[in-house]
């Protein structure tokens, strides 16, 4: 039986954008110039989309990668340095 033509592609804004990855727009935009984060493109001199797809594909990568212990993980703060409520001991 043959499969029916995926429907058409669909594309988000960026406050759909940020309810599903919750990141700052800041580090979006600098995870996309790095080639980290699936690319926007205009639809409109004026309004910015992404791919669903694109978008799901890359948490479900993100997903295995953190799953598998492959994402590098930023390093606990050392608060005996604090300047601020240092720890005494």
């Amino acid at each position: 039986m043959n499969q029916p033509p995926p429907l058409s592609k669909r594309t988000i804004r960026r406050h759909q954008l940020r309810e599903i990855v919750p990141l700052a727009d800041t580090t979006i935009y600098d995870m996309e110039q790095r080639g980290d984060f699936p690319q926007r493109f205009y639809l409109t001199a004026r309004t910015v989309v992404w791919d669903l797809a694109e978008v799901e594909a890359w948490l479900d990568e993100r997903r295995r990668a953190s799953k598998a212990k492959t994402i590098k993980r930023a390093p606990s703060p050392d608060v005996a340095l604090r300047k601020t409520r240092p720890i005494k001991g």
